[in-house]
Formats: C-alpha cells, sequence, structure tokens
C-alpha cells in the first residue's frame, strides 16, 4: 500500500468515526428542537452560534485549519437547522386575525417551517396554546406609539401561559384601497383600533371617516369584499398583496419609529440561563396589598436588588373597585441567587405574584 492509499484509509476510517459523531449530533439537535418547541423558541438563536465557533475553534491547534473549522462548524450548524426545521413542520402557531396581519407576519417570520393559525380574537388565540390545539401563541403586547395593548396583558395576568421570547416589528401602516382607486376617492377607513391610533393625524387632516375592525389585515379583506372605492383600509404592504389591493398612501403612521412588540407565549417556562446581555429581561405580573405604602415596598426589593425596571403599566382586576394588578418588564437574570432572592422577598408583600417568563427581544 502506497502513501496516497493510506491516506486514503486513514481518511475514509475518520468518515466512519465522524458519520456516528453526526448522527449523535443530529439526534441532540432534535432534543434541542423539543425544548425550543415547548418553550415557544425559534430554531435561530445567532448568539448561540456565535458561542459555538468562538468556544470551540481553540479546540484546533493547528493555526492554519483553525479558519476552515469555523467553516465547518457554520456548514454542520446550518445542516443542523434544515433539520429541525423539518421536524418543526408539525409546529402550530396561534395568532390573532387573517393572513397578512401583522402578527402573522412575526410568526411567519420567526417560525417559518411551522404551521401558522389564525384565531378570531386575543382570547382564543390564547386558549388554544392552554389546551394544546396550538404550541405557541404570538399576540402583541405594547406599540411603540399607541402603547399597551391592555387585552393581551390581562391574558397574562389570569392565564396560564409563560412569555419566553419577545419580536420587535417595524411596523409601517398604509393606505390601501381597491385597484384604480385615488387616494381622494377614499371618504372611509377600516382598520384595527391601535392602526387608526397610529395614523390619527393623517385621518384626521384628510378628514376620513374611522371604523374599528378586528384587524388590519381583515379589515383589507372586507375592502374587497364591499367592492366600494370609497372605502379603504390601514394595513401593511404584504396585506395589499395578499388581497390585491394597491397602497395609495405610503408609511401614513404618525410616528416614524413604530415598532410593535409580540409576545410568544408557551405552556413551559424557559429555565435555561441566559447568557448575561442587556437583552435579558423577566416579567413579574402582582397585586399589592391594600395598605399604605405596599407598592413603594416592592419597589424597593426591586431596586434593592440592582434590576432596573424598564416599564410598568396597572390595570383592572374585575372585581372590587379600584383593584388593579401591575406587568413589570425588569431587565437583568432571574435565573440567579439574586434573582431568586428578589421572587422570595416579593411574595412576602405581594398578594399574588406570578413570573410570567424570562426572555430576550428578537428585532425582526
Amino acid at each position: 500500500m502506497n502513501e496516497l492509499e493510506e491516506a486514503r484509509q486513514g481518511i475514509a476510517e475518520v468518515d466512519k468515526e465522524m458519520a456516528v459523531l453526526f448522527e449523535k449530533r443530529m439526534r441532540l439537535a432534535s432534543k434541542v428542537l423539543d425544548y425550543k418547541k415547548g418553550n415557544g423558541l425559534p430554531i435561530l438563536d445567532a448568539a448561540q452560534e456565535a458561542r459555538v465557533i468562538a468556544n470551540n475553534t481553540d479546540n484546533i491547534s493547528d493555526p492554519s485549519i483553525q479558519e476552515y473549522y469555523v467553516l465547518f462548524l457554520r456548514d454542520m450548524m446550518k445542516i443542523s437547522k434544515a433539520y429541525q426545521g423539518r421536524l418543526m413542520n408539525g409546529m402550530k402557531i396561534a395568532y390573532c386575525g387573517v393572513p397578512g396581519a401583522f402578527a402573522h407576519i412575526a410568526a411567519q417570520t420567526v417560525f417559518p417551517e411551522a404551521d401558522i393559525v389564525p384565531y378570531p380574537d386575543f382570547e382564543s388565540a390564547y386558549k388554544a396554546c392552554e389546551t394544546g390545539e396550538a404550541d405557541t401563541a404570538v399576540l402583541p403586547v405594547e406599540n411603540s406609539f399607541a402603547g399597551d395593548v391592555g387585552g393581551v396583558m390581562d391574558l397574562t395576568f389570569h392565564g396560564s401561559l409563560y412569555i419566553n421570547l419577545m419580536l420587535e416589528l417595524d411596523v409601517s401602516q398604509n393606505l390601501l384601497g381597491l385597484p384604480g382607486t385615488r387616494p381622494e376617492d377614499i371618504r372611509t377607513v377600516l382598520s384595527h383600533p391601535q392602526a387608526l391610533a397610529q395614523c390619527a393625524r393623517f385621518i384626521t387632516d384628510r378628514g376620513l371617516e374611522a371604523r374599528e375592525f378586528s384587524n388590519t389585515a381583515a379589515a383589507a379583506k372586507e375592502v374587497v369584499r364591499l367592492g366600494d372605492k370609497s372605502i379603504g383600509a390601514i394595513a401593511s404592504r404584504q396585506t395589499a398583496l395578499l388581497y390585491g389591493l394597491e397602497v395609495l398612501e405610503p408609511n401614513i403612521n404618525s410616528a416614524v419609529a413604530n415598532t410593535t412588540r409580540f409576545a410568544v407565549f408557551s405552556r413551559a417556562r424557559n429555565k435555561a440561563s441566559l447568557p448575561e446581555t442587556d437583552g435579558e429581561h423577566f416579567i413579574l405580573v402582582f397585586t399589592v396589598r391594600n395598605e399604605a405604602g405596599a407598592l413603594a415596598k416592592i419597589l424597593n426589593i426591586i431596586g434593592s436588588h440592582g434590576f432596573n425596571m424598564s416599564s410598568l403599566h396597572s390595570r383592572p382586576v374585575a372585581g372590587p373597585l379600584w383593584n388593579h394588578y401591575f406587568f413589570a418588564e425588569l431587565e437583568g437574570g432571574v435565573e440567579t441567587e439574586n434573582g431568586r432572592d428578589l421572587l422570595r422577598q416579593l411574595e412576602t408583600v405581594c398578594d399574588r405574584l406570578k413570573m410570567v417568563g424570562s426572555y430576550k427581544s428578537l428585532k425582526i
């Protein structure tokens, strides 16, 4: 046997060993997917991929080979994601609206391989995930211009689901109309109340009649059904393409920066340790005791543990008059000893306390 044959035989033996390790790695990738599906997390985790490359490159002693090993790892992770995508085909994602709605766009962007299932309202989409009819629900919680979506926040307080991911979607609202319609032909616009609020200045300046609809895409669908060129919809460009409408006026939202945050709900809470980054947050919902200084005590406990509160919302609770619960978002890691001590101390001063979830924001 000459040197070439010996080298080829050695490569064949290595390939055989690698095949065993490849199969083992793909089975572990399947387990990772099972966890992500159960916790409402997307396949892509760019930060984790970067850590894998950084942590493993030093395992190669030859500097001239290191750069090729980086390429090898990237290809391997690309193959793993493709495999996970095939396994995820049976995953069902609930959202409120119809195809073309912003929630549909958000869900499809993050879970491109999944079955995106529409529901008529926030509660039915949320309940679908609670009962197991859907694996995950994607629902809006806040718009940078129009404020919070109180109905979804109420579901986080009364329901049993957790938030493990927050999506930030840049929202551009557009005036849509039937083909051949001129902007000046429009007298009435249909859209979701949030979208109407985001475009209030445009609506007022044009002297238009605003009619509330269940969601933006359903409003566009209704314009097609009515067939009246005096009626338009406020929705996305994707919605216009989906229902055969024309964009009569683009970017009509009052604020240039118009972002909607969508929460990804699931039945399990992600308890994996998140890396210490600026993107790590957690959400608490709680009620306070009806006594002087009760809320101040809670805020002091949070401050003494070094957590920055990025937002605090109060919402009325059905029952006694003027009874409220609070929805708080905090920066930092709750799956730490400091975080666990925070929860223990808060339990002593809150009537009710729920850890809704720990998450990182994903801009899409």
